[in-house]
């Protein structure tokens, strides 16, 4: 501590007091200032210390140092005190509730969207893992009937609770919102979705209710023509069903791109076919094609004289065949032909509405850009840091490859910072590969 008085500076370290807060005469170790000189003194008690330090400018008459030092560090401490006005306080406690008001919302949106992405991914995986256990037993083709596959389903991935079409409500949840994306989605009284239909697939059969033992509860439509393999690991369950599924257990906000997720396609839900709307233009659920078309003759020029290709090549607006597994032919017969499926101009649109921006063109290259819009919330989920989404047009150059839009991140990016255009093969499939319809 320091005490200043005129010519005189005393620093001193006290090392204990007693219970009065009074200092014993052992526990000064001192250093004195006396004008000008200095002097430094060994462990002198407070005694010695009035005995040599007295100055007749300090007080009158007898008074010692001694009797002007009272141990309190009231009287130690000389600086003005500071303190904050209740009108400051209350003032930053405004500020901080505005910045809280501002940042909160904000931060939930973002840790909920989080949350919501990681339970799809995990509950799909769950999903997936059960649908190639059926493969494998050669359960999970042969079933005439939605129900028949559900129970069989319930064997392999726990269940809570099964409702029948006449009473999906008692699973799901009676009103979603669907159309993320766009400005205004569209509530959807899901006791009008009660068929394959209402998803936009002419499979001809009903919905079931399905609540999962995880907490997700979902509608489900079955393809009466699935066809398993049980000798290929390449199969996938979304060629056999779609699912409008809930992650949040059927609380708010139920709605699409957010807490509602698809497995599988949907085309539209009841009245709505579109998944997302760009500039007036509709788009469908984007859905990875994962099963193929197999032509009965297609030859090595991509070409078949075969009546039964031929007529399925006019129905989807298809010119060319591919002697093999033609994923590009069945996501073209999934939208209803190519031209009900996303254009390269369309894709552009697409493009630009991701990053913000009104550069991109139809085949232009671009890089350097920012995400806008997460794709994801589109419906588009990055896997291995790139994307790609199918157009159908099929390539004048190579008959066997498809025009496509692609979107890839930098080293040292996080998210989408480039896009481009070419081609990719008709026969090739990958879990970042997309299609998307165009709605009506």
């Amino acid at each position: 501590m320091c005490l200043v008085l005129p010519k005189l500076r005393i620093l001193f370290n006290v090392g204990k007091t007693n219970r009065k807060g009074e200092v014993s005469n052992e526990v000064f170790t001192s250093i004195f200032t006396y004008g000008g000189g200095v002097e430094h003194s060994p462990r002198l008690g407070f005694d010695g210390f009035t005995k040599l330090y007295r100055h007749p400018e300090l007080v009158s008459g007898s008074t010692t140092v001694k009797n002007l030092i009272t141990w309190s560090p009231g009287h130690l401490i000389t600086s003005q005190k500071f303190a904050f006005t209740l009108a400051e306080v209350l003032v930053s406690l405004a500020i901080i509730g505005v910045v809280a008001a501002m940042t909160i919302p904000t931060l939930m949106v973002n840790i909920n969207s989080r949350q919501w992405s990681t339970a799809a991914t995990v509950f799909e995986r769950k999903l997936d893992e059960a649908m190639k256990n059926m493969n494998t037993l050669q359960t999970v083709s042969g079933h005439k009937t939605t129900l028949s596959f559900v129970e069989e389903l319930s064997k392999h991935f726990k269940t809570s609770k099964i409702c029948n079409n006449d009473d999906i409500q008692s699973c799901f949840s009676s009103t979603v919102m669907w159309g993320a994306g766009t400005a205004t989605p569209e509530e959807v009284d899901m006791s009008k979705i009660t068929q394959a239909k209402h998803f936009g697939l002419d499979w001809g059969t009903e919905l079931i209710g399905v609540q999962f033992a995880n907490g997700v509860s979902g509608v489900v439509a079955y393809n009466p023509k699935c066809s398993g393999d049980p000798l290929s690991n390449q199969f996938k369950g979304s060629s056999c069903i779609s699912m409008l599924y809930d992650v949040s257990a059927n609380k708010d906000p139920n709605t699409s791109g957010k807490d509602l997720k698809n497995y599988g396609v949907i085309n539209k839900l009841a009245g709505s076919s579109c998944a997302f709307e760009i500039d007036g233009t509709c788009f469908g659920t984007p859905f990875v094609p994962n099963s193929y078309h197999t032509w009965n003759a297609c030859k090595d020029d991509y070409t078949s004289d075969d009546p039964e290709d031929q007529a399925y090549m006019q129905k989807y607006g298809l010119n060319y065949c591919y002697p093999g597994n033609d994923y590009f032919a069945k996501a073209a017969e999934t939208c209803g032909g190519t031209s009900k499926m996303a254009q390269m101009s369309d894709l552009a649109t697409i493009a630009n509405y991701i990053f913000g921006t009104t550069e991109i063109g139809e085949y232009t290259e671009n890089s350097g850009l920012t995400i806008a819009v997460d794709p994801s919330t589109l419906g588009f989920y990055e896997v291995l840091r790139a994307l790609s989404i199918w157009s159908g047009e099929e390539s004048t150059s190579y008959n066997y490859k498809i025009n496509h839009r692609s979107f890839s991140m930098g080293r040292a990016s996080s998210s989408f910072d480039s896009t481009g255009t070419g081609t990719t093969f008709r026969y090739s499939i990958a879990d970042y590969n997309y299609a998307v319809c165009l709605g009506d």
